[in-house]
């Protein structure tokens, strides 16, 4: 969103606020901070917390290897379950260890790079905002990147995370190969003619198959893009959103609940002069949205009346700049998520749904809905395996209660035949993955024979490649 749409409303809620101060007290209660876990355990242990909070674990040991070596040693004398982390942006329980837990902090930055075939080699603990402008040092940039660039490299290539666009893939989709260190205490090389099974099945691989040390991307020249933020009439971006999202290179909306507003983010390729984006201003943006919630969410409809009446003369923000200064954000304001990729002939009507649901039954959420496209690659554990994807992303503020996204909001993706992004929130099985997934069998296979004891499996992927419960 922009930032005439925070002084819009910045000063449409205090004009209000007065005649509705009482409604504060209704909120008050629930606005506290959720209880921290104890900071060690008895034995002694810290503890790990994931970024939004929900996930925590007490490792018995943990590991920041320099280099593979250093890597390999560990996972062969390190105690299991062995879980490798990120930036801990995973909603689902996928770094939760009383074993081992490694980050690749210290195995970060460009390798090498072939400048006419503009690709780079990356030691896979790098995260994802440090690339962007190491990239652009070697004329070269990501051709997608994820909304949030906190991420490391490995963890968004183990997730099957993207960002959005005609004809963009996700990041794991530019993976070219990459070298994977496994159970056995070796490093090997994985691409479509070295250990292709492995390649296809660890592309996407939750960090259940091995530990990635190093990835080859195929890259693009760097350019310069001009984004674009306006706010639209909800029902007619719902219309229109075919053919919007074919005119631009990136394109993806965030509907928002109880305004019948969305708000719509393109970018394409320019020479235009640089205009810098500017402060972020999202953070408050969404406290903004929160206020409305707070103040008038016991009357939606007088929520709506208000929130149209603020937005309605809010215009459109252009900025213009390098890509990977423009298309990820900084999200300080933590949220639990989930998001499914649906079939994109299912994106709308599923989208129309989840709207309808949210605002009939669930008054307290103020978070905007996330819509984007992704286009079809070949991992076989890849949510966009074999089909062009439309995805949706509902959010809950890290305060509020977010069981409503598994009983309303997932019923809804599963009649749409939806696959759940790895790190979003969602009770899918092993039996429900088969169904999902036609190459299912085949990864878990690889994996077994990559992994036999499970040294890389916590109770979470137990369940997810052995059915466990």
């Amino acid at each position: 969103m922009s930032k005439v749409s925070r002084r819009a409303l910045m000063t449409g809620a205090a004009a209000v606020g007065v005649t509705a101060a009482g409604a504060v007290g209704y909120r008050v209660w629930r606005d506290r901070e959720p209880t921290a876990p104890a900071a060690q355990d008895a034995q002694g242990h810290l503890l790990w917390r994931n970024w939004s909070g929900i996930r925590d674990c007490y490792p018995a040991q943990r590991g920041a290897p320099a280099n593979e070596a250093e890597l390999a040693g560990l996972i062969k004398t390190g105690p299991a379950p062995i879980r490798a982390v990120g930036a801990g942006h995973s909603f689902t329980a996928l770094v939760p260890t009383s074993g081992l837990l490694l980050t690749l902090d210290q195995m970060s930055g460009v390798i090498s790079h072939d400048a006419d075939k503009l690709q780079a080699t990356v030691r896979a603990g790098t995260r994802l905002g440090d690339l962007g402008p190491a990239l652009a040092a070697i004329g070269q940039e990501m051709p997608n990147l994820p909304d949030i660039n906190k991420q490391s490299l490995a963890g968004a290539m183990s997730t099957g995370t993207h960002g959005t666009g005609h004809g963009l893939k996700a990041v794991h989709g530019e993976a070219l190969s990459f070298r994977l260190a496994t159970a056995k205490g070796e490093v090997i090389d994985c691409s479509p003619t070295s250990n292709p099974d492995i390649y296809n099945a660890a592309r996407v691989g939750l960090g259940a198959f091995g530990v990635l040390t190093e990835v080859t991307l195929q890259n693009q020249p760097l350019k310069r893009i001009v984004k674009r933020v306006e706010l639209r009439d909800f029902d007619e971006i719902c219309e229109d959103w075919p053919k919007v999202r074919l005119q631009h290179r990136n394109a993806e909306f965030y509907a928002i609940p109880f305004t019948g507003k969305a708000a719509l983010i393109t970018a394409d390729v320019t020479d235009q002069p640089v205009v810098p984006r500017g402060p972020d201003v999202d953070t408050q943006t969404l406290m903004d949205l929160k206020k409305l919630r707070d103040l008038f969410g016991f009357v939606p409809p007088l929520r709506k009346a208000v929130a149209q009446s603020l937005m309605g003369g809010i215009k459109p923000e252009v900025m213009v700049d390098e890509g990977w200064k423009l298309l990820s954000n900084d999200r300080p304001v933590r949220f639990n998520e989930m998001e499914f990729h649906l079939p994109r002939e299912a994106q709308i009507p599923a989208l129309k749904e989840v709207v309808a649901a949210i605002e009939k039954h669930r008054s307290d959420v103020f978070f905007p809905i996330e819509v984007r496209t992704i286009e079809p690659d070949d991992a076989w554990l890849s949510p966009f395996y074999n089909r062009p994807s439309g995805s949706v992303a509902v959010h809950a503020y890290y305060k509020d209660d977010y069981q409503f996204l598994f009983d309303l909001i997932e019923p809804i993706f599963r009649r749409h035949e939806g696959r759940p992004h790895w790190g979003k929130l969602n009770s899918l099985k092993y039996a429900d993955f088969a169904t999902l997934y036609p190459r299912w069998k085949d990864a878990c296979a690889v994996r077994a024979e990559l992994d036999p004891t499970g040294r890389f499996l916590n109770p979470y992927l137990r369940s997810v490649f052995l059915g466990q419960a």
